[in-house]
């Protein structure tokens, strides 16, 4: 059941990760720059004030931001683990850590493309002492990525962050594919991407077949 204090909450998080104040958020989106104020989130009788679907829907769009974003974004505002207890460490200085070839098997991911299931193992993140939630890491096995990362290369993935033009992206097929390139353009009804390895084919496909993108923030190599 959604909360009050987690869909503000989750306002909150989205305006940080677009380095926003509350009411820079509400002005990028067309609103009123007080939309998103603490004063505004109850009544002068103390009765709790929701923001409407629209203005959360005009926020989304100057965003860039997807609806399985904003899902993962109130997921970790309302503290629910969509991961089973026990299935690896809570994020802290580790992050959990899977191969490539392991990625395609279905149970490891949510609909979002954030980190579920078991089976996962643990990494340190070697960038920050800090990182956003969600945050997880993919090894590289093989040399299809050559020769901008080799075997063994650790990719850390945020399926939180907007993802843009010339981007590095880890992609997910409803088929189970995984893999790494370069985001070329996305539309509402393809994306087109260019193969780190120049072996290798540049693909294109129709978003009904990807289940997600997300971000490469970092690479250890």
């Amino acid at each position: 059941m959604l909360k009050h204090e987690d869909i503000w909450k989750t306002i909150d998080i989205l305006a940080e990760r677009h380095q926003l104040t509350p009411s820079g958020l509400a002005r990028r989106a067309g609103l009123d720059p007080t939309s998103f104020n603490k004063s505004k989130r109850f009544g002068t009788d103390g009765r709790l004030r929701w923001p409407s679907t629209e203005s959360i829907s005009k926020v989304l769009d100057a965003t860039g931001t997807t609806m399985e974003q904003f899902t993962g974004y109130l997921t970790s505002a309302s503290g629910r683990s969509q991961i089973p207890e026990g299935a690896f460490p809570p994020q802290g200085s580790a992050i959990p850590l899977l191969g490539f070839a392991q990625a395609g098997a279905g149970g490891f991911f949510d609909d979002g493309g954030f980190p579920a299931g078991q089976g996962w193992d643990v990494v340190e993140f070697p960038a920050a002492p800090s990182h956003k939630a969600g945050v997880y890491a993919l090894e590289v096995q093989g040399d299809s990525m050559m020769p901008l990362y080799r075997d063994g290369d650790v990719l850390i993935i945020d399926p939180g962050a907007q993802v843009r033009r010339g981007d590095r992206v880890v992609v997910k097929t409803r088929e189970g594919e995984v893999m790494a390139k370069i985001l070329m353009r996305q539309s509402a009804r393809a994306i087109e991407l260019t193969s780190l390895n120049p072996e290798h084919p540049n693909r294109s496909f129709d978003m009904t077949e990807v289940e997600w993108v997300a971000r490469i923030i970092w690479a250890s190599q």
